[in-house]
Formats: structure tokens, sequence, C-alpha cells
């Protein structure tokens, strides 16, 4: 699994100019699913990012992670994260996992986080067309990816 983390002041998620889910400050989480990723994959994120220490104490040091401040999480499901580029000028996505496999695992992503954080954890809608605005905190960007932990 990959994960874009963007801190975030606000972010929201508009489907044929409704809004279906927004939050204040926190972490905008942009989730691609692949073919080999688990259950182990998603409990490895939710774990690390939960805890990952990226918003500002008193000092303005990056010392404080989502559950010190009860800062909100806003998810989307991402297939792109995969696409392969090596080849030609248009994207592979070969790799993205079919929503036979994907759809579990975002919804286990998602069930994890709202258990870790014990907060509502807002979402978009997987497969939908999607309009995802933010006003990046920083900026501060993250990119993670189970398969190499890092």
């Amino acid at each position: 699994m990959r994960v874009v983390i963007q801190r975030v002041l606000s972010a929201s998620v508009t489907i044929e100019g409704k809004t279906i889910a927004q939050i204040q400050r926190g972490l905008l989480l942009l989730v691609g699913i692949e073919n080999t990723d688990t259950p182990e994959d998603s409990a490895w994120l939710v774990s690390k990012i939960s805890k990952m220490r990226i918003f500002e104490d008193s000092n303005k040091v990056m010392n404080l992670s989502l559950q010190d401040i009860a800062a909100e999480v806003l998810i989307v499901s991402q297939f792109t994260l995969h696409a392969a580029t090596k080849k030609g000028n248009r994207p592979s996505y070969i790799k993205a996992a079919k929503p036979e496999i994907s759809i579990p695992l975002y919804e286990d992503f998602v069930q994890q986080f709202q258990k870790e954080l014990k907060n509502n954890v807002q979402t978009g809608k997987f497969g939908a067309d999607m309009q995802v605005a933010l006003l990046n905190d920083g900026p501060v960007t993250l990119l993670m990816d189970s398969k190499n932990r890092e």
C-alpha cells in the first residue's frame, strides 16, 4: 500500500457539487492499494501514521502525533499512486488492485484508523470521480509504502 500523507489545516471531498466529507486540522491520506497488499500492510501503515510526530508543539518542533492532538483524518482512495511510468507517456495501472481486492483492504484501513484514533474518520467514496480540496499546512507531505517500510 502507498499513502500520501498531507498535513492540512482543512480538506474536503466533493462529488457532483456536493461536499461529502470535510475536516479541519489533521491529515489528508491518499491511499493506493496494489495486488499484493494484505491486511498486515494496512495495520502497519495505520499504526505508523497514527503515531507519526508531524504536528508542531509549543516550541514549533514537529513532536506531536494525531493521537496527541486529537486531529481529524480524511482518507481518500487513489489507485493512481501505483502508476507505472517507465514506458511511454501513458501511465499503466496494472499494479493497482482490482475492486474485489482493493475495496475490502480500503475499508479495513478506514476501520483500523477509526479504532486507533477513537474518533470520527472522514472518507471519500471509493471509485467515484471526486474533487479533493486541501489547505496544506507547512507544507508537510510524506510518502509511505508498506512494501519498503519507509
